[in-house]
């Protein structure tokens, strides 16, 4: 190395250094972006339909029926009593699950609390949501969760049938709280941290504060964090207690004059979280982004345990502010906590007013507050992570949806001096600060406070991507009735909302898991999903096999529109067209106002067919189509070989332009195809005809003079043998070609060939290429001159299991040639279109990665999009549930010592746990 050079060379050195220094000077980017959301709420079963709720104003807490009491076992007695509060807030049926989605038994399920269940499902359709499968994204997911308390054990071990079949660790582990995230994280694959939290009804969003943190200090890159509770599974109403946190009637009135209590519901909800600089750079669906949060305890400055604390609650919020690095006057909604509890509401208004009531004044801004309780109830462990949903939602519509109830406000809450008001009618969320900007509280018994702040979604933008007239769209799912379900889910979904298809199709590639019942849509519009495509049950990975064809494939044009708009492609036409340089114009050739005829020469048609299947086969490769093996036809052996490195692709581009010509130089000659096999033509022969192929059991080829081609075609006549002329200009495969061999015999002793690293076919034997051969110089000589047997080749390759052969070049001649030999259970895929198919590369393409994705082969779906592409909220996986539970049976006798019953690690008082 020159002076010179070593010192450019400690110059860009140096240069990296300095950049490096200042990037980790830059302060770190503190902002998480919220790109998926999951739930169910009392009232409403999806996000989707949770939004049209609070919009609608609508409350979720739904009246019982006498006759639900008495199934659901509350005695007439009890339930007709005056202070009897005949009112119940659950989601949809809370003891359903699709157990077999996930694996289990029915007996096994039976055994797991509900809220693993429940909350098991909806970490999946949360991810779904995202737009995310596991197994595609190469980063760490990590779990942060809480339930509520658990009674479910009561149940289990009160009937005896159960108690007296389950192991009792079995028992523990499907009911201990700390182990639902870790579950969550063992049936999606996920490699983060994974941590039950539990800190009353502060829990999720807790949670969230965690999960925020864990991202931020590196331990994650994208985590999943919520709650749920299943408190009461089966629908009852509840005694009324004075001074008790419950409603007298069933209604949540925060921060209202009449508000004396709420009332505990079943729900889940789930956030997916990653840093907003991944998330833009991802092509994230970004709902929202929370800018700061904090958590913090009480202490001892209350007058008891579960009393509130102004102080506690007001340095929550104040440092969550603080993080968000925002002034307190720019926030312009809070979700409260909100119970409606005499004490509770008036303690939270002062320590928000305490936290950013005077920013506010300062600016002369009003704050609306408002509860998400008064549509759903108190959902425990899972209320935080609700108010967040709710939350996000309002930033995404631009609308502060209703709290619910309000009419006068509590006596000892003066909204009128301070800067709140209570959002008691929809309206469109204006704000002149430019960023609408809100915050979350939430506050557990026991004084655990969390807040956390949250501004709307930057704009979205997303460098140019490459745009494709035919869309790929592959579905899949468990069962065949949820693959149905599923496709016409997405139909709705494309009906309610104008998408990119180029992004939907993106989204079902990336963002969910291949199952094993599979359909692929290929079109141009959402119109043509409604068609059912192309349907198959996979029952094993595919095992790509690479077909390439041979001379008289190609066709002017052929690949034009790849060449156009396939970046992988392009380059490799590119190289290929710099090796040959002026001794062929490969992309006139190819591509430009070359003569047709052009390209029908030998020494043109090899060096362009094998550039076209080069390229098509390193653009299959790009996208994750890695062949297990590999077949050529002639000359596409030397593609083949070149693939797996036997030779090097200038050596080998070179030497199939030396090959054409030497065997262009040769005599003039035909070739017959003759539909008999080969103990069938040979008798039939003459001195100067060759077997060039043996193609198929009755597709046989032979090649000679065009002297005795004639007399070949006449014998086979007068036998009754049907014989047809190749459009050719040589005999090849014959000795015509014989004066080739002595110069192509040097031109190979000039290169270094190798073993392949991919396994072939050899045309010479129709076995598999050995080592010595394919380095073997005159291995390639006898291989331009004897029969190429392509059908032994096939009778090879039948031994491949679950094969799936791709016709890598013009046409579909090979797929046809194994399928006649292999049946119609042989796999075959085209992915070029032939000279007279009207059918455009792009979509015939498309087509061939939606079969072989359909067949079970490995498709990586970003490199099949390049960079530009953005994720989109889509319908998730239509869960297939059937109840699972173990009903509490009060009459039953429980096996006791001295009042108490055991399972490993737990001490459990039935009374008190029964009629918690």
């Amino acid at each position: 190395m020159s002076d010179t050079e070593e010192s450019q060379r400690i110059l860009e050195v140096l240069s990296r250094a300095r950049s490096e220094i200042e990037r980790l000077k830059r302060p770190k980017d503190q902002r998480i972006a919220v790109v998926g959301m999951a739930g169910r709420f009392p009232g409403a079963e999806s996000v989707a339909a949770f939004w049209e709720m609070l919009r609608d104003g609508v409350c979720g807490v739904r009246d019982l029926t006498e006759g639900e009491l008495l199934e659901a076992g509350v005695p007439r007695s009890e339930f007709e009593k005056s202070d009897y509060v005949r009112r119940f807030a659950s989601i949809e049926n809370p003891t359903h699950f699709d157990a077999s989605f996930f694996g289990y038994a029915p007996g096994e399920a039976d055994v797991l609390d509900p809220q693993h269940r429940v909350f098991l499902e909806c970490a999946w359709t949360a991810l779904e949501n995202a737009g995310y499968d596991p197994s595609q994204y190469d980063g760490r997911i990590g779990v942060y969760a809480g339930a509520a308390l658990n009674s479910y054990l009561v149940n289990l071990h009160n009937d005896r049938k159960t108690r007296e079949s389950v192991n009792q660790v079995q028992a523990v582990v499907s009911n201990v709280m700390g182990l639902m995230p870790t579950r969550v994280s063992y049936h999606l694959d996920l490699k983060g941290p994974s941590c039950g939290v539990q800190t009353g009804c502060s829990t999720s969003l807790v949670a969230i504060h965690n999960a925020c943190r864990s991202l931020l200090d590196g331990d994650c890159d994208m985590a999943l964090a919520g709650g749920v509770t299943i408190g009461q599974a089966t629908p009852e109403g509840y005694l009324f207690e004075e001074a008790g946190i419950a409603s007298p009637d069933g209604l949540c009135r925060a921060f209202d004059a009449e508000g004396k209590g709420t009332i505990f519901g079943n729900g889940v909800g789930i956030v997916v979280l990653k840093p907003l600089e991944a998330a833009l750079a991802d092509g994230d669906d970004i709902r929202a982004v929370i800018l700061g949060s904090a958590i913090n305890n009480d202490g001892s400055d209350k007058v008891g345990l579960l009393a509130p604390s102004v102080n506690g609650q007001a340095d929550a919020i104040r440092q969550a502010v603080k993080r968000a690095g925002i002034e307190p006057g720019s926030i312009s909604y809070v979700e409260a906590h909100g119970t409606a509890t005499e004490l509770g509401d008036p303690v939270e208004f002062m320590a928000l007013d305490q936290a950013i009531g005077d920013g506010l004044a300062q600016d002369g801004s009003r704050c609306r507050i408002g509860s998400v309780k008064t549509n759903v109830g108190h959902l425990d462990a899972a209320a935080g992570v609700v108010g967040l949903i709710k939350t996000v939602l309002s930033l995404q519509h631009k609308q502060l949806p209703p709290s619910l109830n309000f009419s006068k406000a509590h006596p000892q809450i003066d909204f009128e001096a301070r800067p709140f008001q209570v959002n008691a009618e929809l309206s469109d969320w204006v704000d002149g600060s430019g960023h609408r900007r809100a915050g979350v509280s939430s506050f557990g018994m026991g004084g655990t406070n969390a807040h956390v702040v949250l501004e709307e979604a930057p704009e979205r933008t997303a460098e140019a991507a490459t745009e494709r007239e035919w869309h790929l769209l592959p579905l899949s799912a468990k069962t065949e009735s949820a693959l149905t379900n599923r496709q016409s889910l997405l139909i709705d979904d494309l009906t309610e909302r104008t998408r990119p298809l180029a992004d939907v199709a993106f989204t079902l590639q990336v963002g969910r898991q291949a199952m094993k019942h599979r359909r692929v849509v290929v079109c141009q519009s959402g119109e043509e999903l409604r068609e059912q495509g192309e349907t198959k049950v996979v029952d094993a990975v595919g095992s790509p096999v690479f077909l390439f064809s041979g001379q008289g494939s190609q066709y002017p044009g052929m690949t034009r529109q790849l060449y156009e708009r396939e970046a992988k492609f392009r380059a490799c036409i590119d190289e290929c067209a710099e090796i040959l340089g002026s001794s062929l114009d490969l992309k006139k050739l190819l591509y430009g106002d070359a003569d047709a005829s052009e390209l029908k020469k030998t020494e043109n048609a090899q060096p362009a067919l094998f550039a076209v299947e080069y390229a098509l086969a390193q653009l299959l490769l790009d996208w994750g189509i890695r062949p297990v093996a590999m077949i050529g036809h002639s000359l596409g052996e030397y593609v083949a070989a070149c693939l797996a490195g036997v030779f090097e692709l200038k050596d080998a581009l070179e030497l199939v332009r030396f090959r054409g010509e030497v065997m262009q130089n040769c005599d003039s000659g035909a070739m017959l195809a003759v539909a008999t096999d080969e103990a069938g033509v040979q008798p039939c022969l003459t001195e100067d005809v060759s077997i060039a192929a043996t193609n198929g059991p009755k597709q046989t080829v032979v090649s000679g003079t065009f002297t005795a081609i004639e007399a070949t075609e006449q014998t086979l006549a007068e036998k009754g043998i049907t014989a047809q002329r190749l459009e050719t200009s040589h005999a090849f495969h014959s000795a015509v070609m014989e004066p080739a061999l002595k110069p192509f015999r040097d031109r190979l002793a000039q290169l270094t060939l190798k073993p392949p690293t991919i396994d072939i076919v050899s045309n010479r034997t129709g076995n598999w290429l050995k080592p010595e051969e394919a380095a073997n110089p005159e291995y390639w000589v006898e291989h331009l001159r004897n029969s190429v047997r392509f059908d032994e080749g096939v009778k090879t390759l039948a031994d491949v299991a679950n094969a799936v052969f791709v016709e890598v070049g013009p046409g579909h001649t090979l797929c046809r040639l194994v399928g006649s030999q292999l049946g119609a259970e042989a796999v075959t895929i085209s992915t070029v279109p032939g000279g007279f198919d009207n059918r455009t590369n792009e979509e015939v393409l498309m087509r061939a990665i939606g079969s072989a994705w359909l067949n079970g082969v490995s498709i990586d779906w970003k490199r099949l999009h390049g960079p530009g592409r953005c994720r989109v909220a889509l319908s998730t996986y239509p869960f297939e549930r059937t109840e699972h539970y173990v009903s509490f049976k009060p009459n039953t006798e429980l096996e006791t010592s001295e009042g108490l019953f055991y399972l490993p690690g737990w001490r459990v008082q039935p009374t008190s746990l029964a009629s918690d």
